[in-house]
């Protein structure tokens, strides 16, 4: 058995918002250290216990994944690996392990000359079981004055105690305390595991009375859900944001916005941009004491290919950033993208939709689209390029339909038959062929025919002249 014991310094418990490298200079602190010090120990080995406010783990089981004690300790404590300031200590039982990291000493790295395996401050040297001292058994504390008054202030001197005599004094917790430090026993401890769903809580220091200053303790929230999503090898699509307001005024007690993003991110610095976009339009009616995150929704990550061409790295927000900073600022209803419908009406092949929440095309390599994809229908016909918002009524001498004169037809008819199953027939049913049209002064034009007695009406065929609509023109 090998067990590592971690714990990061209270002073130093910083995490950085950022979406590639692994720390920036610029830090904020966490909601919860050793919680996001869990998670990132997770990604080692699934046996991580919390020990009042320091972690353990048991690696046996992973040293072989990773090549070996020393090469887990590398990918571990190696450069800017761990997600804050930490100091550790290792032994053959956890509170081996734990007892020495009570002797570590010293100040968190500041610098790089001082900084030892990434942000990690190693134990001085690893004492022996026999010499560390009674401070450091959680069991033996409370009898510490008892103790040390018999001369007894380290582990190997209790243990050299009678044990039956131990047992009358002290009890037999100490003893299979004891038994359990000198793996004599098992140790048993409550597994840690990963949350499937973020949702971390912040009391503020503070009452806050302006939405915009709600984004300063916001970003400790955002860290930790980093942490958590980094853990989770997951991007985020939405997330909550809600406040519980002072319940003392006459006025609502909770807020909230939402925040969604057209593509799984782990760009907190995105993220806290759209977050004050959206703040900076919100007023409070009353003071803020507390926050909340959750997670909505998440995506597993997928891998992208890196080019080998420095000149091909592109700088600066992706397309999908800019319409949703945008849309942040803006308003959602005035950043708006054309989403394909199935449906063969002209006038419902597609619809306006805000950006932010219009479905993402999923291409497989077979060629299928994804779930959560609309596909477009296809046709063979000539669309043209400017469709008319509501079909124009043509004039008809002779059965020939006019506009700017008498028109030409140069190809058709395309037959149309679509929305018949619709209960709302009158507004919803098209019977109709289409024709491409020459105008002498127009140009190219696309108009149809109803084929019934009225225009989208469903009736029988009469031997009326049929009316001649304009729908579309040519670039």
């Amino acid at each position: 058995m090998h067990w590592i014991a971690l714990q990061p310094w209270p002073e130093a418990t910083q995490a950085p918002v950022e979406s590639t490298a692994p720390r920036l200079e610029e830090a904020a602190t966490l909601v919860d250290a050793l919680s996001a010090l869990a998670w990132w120990a997770l990604r080692f080995t699934p046996k991580v216990a919390q020990v009042d406010d320091a972690l353990v783990l048991e690696v046996s089981g992973s040293e072989r994944l990773f090549g070996g004690r020393q090469p887990l300790l590398h990918a571990m404590l190696g450069a800017d690996m761990p997600v804050m300031h930490i100091r550790y200590a290792r032994g053959a039982t956890s509170l081996i392990a734990l007892a020495r990291l009570q002797l570590v000493t010293g100040e968190p790295p500041t610098s790089p000359r001082q900084t030892v395996a990434g942000g990690v401050v190693p134990p001085s040297r690893a004492t022996a079981p026999d010499d560390l001292p009674l401070y450091a058994l959680a069991a033996a504390r409370p009898h510490l004055p008892t103790l040390s008054r018999i001369g007894c202030t380290r582990w190997g001197q209790l243990r050299a105690l009678p044990r039956g005599g131990v047992a009358r004094r002290f009890g037999a917790p100490l003893l299979d305390a004891l038994d359990c430090a000198y793996g004599l026993k098992s140790e048993l401890y409550p597994w840690l595991v990963l949350p499937e769903v973020f949702d971390a809580s912040l009391e503020l220091a503070a009452q806050v009375e302006a939405a915009p200053a709600l984004l300063f303790a916001a970003r400790r929230l955002l860290n930790q859900l980093l942490v958590w999503l980094r853990a989770r090898q997951r991007g985020v699509l939405a997330l909550r944001l809600g406040w519980q307001m002072d319940k003392r005024r006459d006025t609502a007690s909770e807020g909230e916005l939402v925040l969604r993003t057209a593509e799984p991110t782990l760009d907190m610095n995105h993220l806290q941009r759209l977050l004050g976009e959206q703040l900076a339009r919100i007023t409070l009616p009353a003071p803020v004491l507390y926050l909340r995150l959750r997670t909505l929704e998440t995506q597993a990550l997928s891998g992208s290919t890196a080019s080998l061409l420095p000149d091909e790295v592109l700088g600066g927000d992706s397309w999908h950033q800019f319409l949703e900073r945008l849309a942040a600022r803006l308003g959602s209803q005035c950043v708006l993208q054309a989403q394909a419908c199935a449906d063969h009406r002209p006038e419902r092949m597609q619809a306006w939709t805000p950006a932010s929440s219009a479905p993402v095309r999923v291409v497989n390599p077979s060629g299928r689209v994804g779930a959560g994809a609309t596909q477009a229908s296809r046709s063979d016909g000539l669309y043209p390029t400017w469709l008319l918002a509501a079909p124009l009524k043509l004039a008809v001498r002779q059965a020939r339909p006019l506009y700017q004169g008498p028109l030409t037809l140069l190809a058709g008819p395309q037959r149309l038959e679509a929305a018949w199953w619709e209960e709302a027939a009158g507004a919803g049913c098209a019977l109709r062929d289409y024709f491409l049209a020459r105008s002498e002064q127009a140009g190219l034009l696309w108009i149809y025919r109803e084929r019934l007695s009225g225009p989208g009406r469903v009736g029988s065929c009469t031997d009326a002249e049929p009316s001649w609509y304009l729908h579309g023109l040519f670039a």
